[in-house]
């Protein structure tokens, strides 16, 4: 069984992790914090997390309450009692432990096209190699094209992708690294 210690030396188990993970308003926190600052107010955290769940934004208020209340008491303290944030109760400030990046692993994002990244480098990967198979096969409208163009050519979209998804990821320590930067 896989574990990930958390900020305090405890072990979390994959199950665990998963119990985590298993509220949508825990892992938009996340999110919101890997994106941005070093830490957040309670107050601005619940706006975001309400304005994605309303898809408005501002979200009517009292999503934006329900957002808040729930984090406060609940989704914080949560995370704050597993190592993953660190919730400061009385200022109502929070912000992601060193750890918390390892989450990521467990959260899948959606690539621009809406799929998700695993789902898009497979697409890739797929596509290049029936181009390359089509080429040395000969097919009708493929065999003019050298099968090393689709080689490349998928290849180069795998690297400009990564590429993009380094920088603009939220979960990438590069993204961490260059708002930290601003």
């Amino acid at each position: 069984m896989a574990f990930l210690t958390s900020t305090f030396g405890a072990r979390t188990s994959e199950p665990e992790v998963f119990q985590l993970l298993s509220n949508s308003r825990r892992r938009e926190t996340l999110t919101v914090l890997w994106q941005g600052k070093d830490e957040l107010t309670l107050r601005d955290l619940s706006e975001r997390i309400a304005a994605t769940e309303a898809g408005t934004s501002p979200a009517p208020r009292p999503v934006r309450d329900s957002v808040y209340n729930a984090l406060h008491q609940t989704h914080l303290p949560t995370l704050d009692r597993a190592g993953y944030v660190e919730y400061d109760h009385d200022r109502k400030v929070v912000r992601p432990s060193r750890d918390s990046r390892k989450l990521g692993r467990y959260m899948d994002t959606i690539s621009p096209v809406g799929l998700s990244w695993g789902e898009y480098y497979r697409s890739i990967g797929i596509v290049g190699l029936c181009g390359v198979v089509a080429s040395l096969a000969t097919v009708p409208g493929f065999a003019a094209i050298d099968p090393l163009v689709f080689a490349s050519g998928s290849l180069a979209v795998f690297a400009l992708s990564t590429c993009y998804q380094l920088v603009s990821g939220p979960r990438s320590r590069l993204a961490g690294a260059l708002s930290r930067l601003r």
